[in-house]
């Protein structure tokens, strides 16, 4: 919507100007196709062109104003609340079926990821997200709360980008792991489970609240309602019967990574 607005704020002080869309790309440097689509929200305005159009329609600032809202969001929309929650859980269970769980990722597993997007994402949202998720992870440090991550094998043995980037990968959960606060364990590919159904993560606040957090292609649904929570809390505890011990888990993991 940013995008939109501020395009379609380039072509209304255009019109009123009197500035031809040929002779604003020309000043800016862009082609013409450029500036249509910028124009039209498809492609992300440039500060360039917002600066070249606030002088040439005598915008007087009002277009230059519009950079600080085309910053790049450092999460999806929908993961908003959830991200203000995680902050402040005191114990996170968080159970993953086919990906690394975002607080473990390495920022080249992150990088991966989020270089395969769809739609594709631009480059300065991609460093954003990184960098973002990256910074989630300094929560993993406070030794006063608790984490406790299932991963399901196919994520363990996935090789997202290259062997050197998964075995760094596999070597990074075995070192986060090694905390007294942190378990990691394995649930085994084999067999049908409830688990099946996809990912989900329960959190627990210092007031003895417990919420659970879905996340799917385009959405992502932060449930209060006690029997949402509890159904999700019954699932975790089944799937956690499937999972290896932690130590077991990291003899996985290491064993995956040595065969690398």
């Amino acid at each position: 919507m940013s995008w939109q607005y501020c395009g379609n704020q380039i072509k209304l002080w255009r019109a009123r100007a009197g500035v031809s869309r040929e002779d604003l790309a020309a000043e800016a440097r862009y082609s013409y196709e450029s500036l249509r689509s910028m124009e039209a929200g498809r492609r992300k305005p440039s500060p360039h062109l917002l600066q070249v159009a606030d002088e040439m329609c005598d915008a007087k600032g009002i277009l230059v104003a519009g950079v600080q809202f085309l910053k790049p969001e450092k999460y999806p929309h929908f993961a908003e609340d959830y991200m203000r929650y995680e902050a402040e859980a005191v114990v996170i269970h968080w159970y993953e079926t086919l990906l690394i769980p975002g607080l473990l990722q390495t920022e080249e597993t992150a990088r991966t990821l989020l270089h395969a997007n769809w739609p594709p994402l631009d480059d300065d949202t991609i460093e954003e997200r990184v960098t973002a998720r990256l910074e989630r992870q300094e929560v993993l440090k406070t030794q006063t709360k608790s984490f406790n991550f299932l991963i399901g094998e196919a994520a363990l043995r996935n090789p997202l980008a290259s062997e050197v980037v998964h075995k760094c990968q596999l070597l990074h959960l075995l070192a986060v792991g090694s905390a007294r606060h942190i378990v990691i364990q394995v649930v085994p590919g084999s067999g049908a489970h409830t688990g099946l159904n996809g990912p989900f993560i329960l959190l627990d606040s210092d007031e003895h609240q417990r919420l659970a957090y879905e996340e799917g292609q385009a959405m992502g649904l932060l449930h209060s309602d006690p029997g949402k929570v509890s159904l999700l809390s019954q699932r975790h505890a089944m799937i956690l019967q499937r999972a290896l011990s932690p130590e077991a888990s990291a003899e996985f993991i290491g064993k995956l990574a040595e065969d690398l």
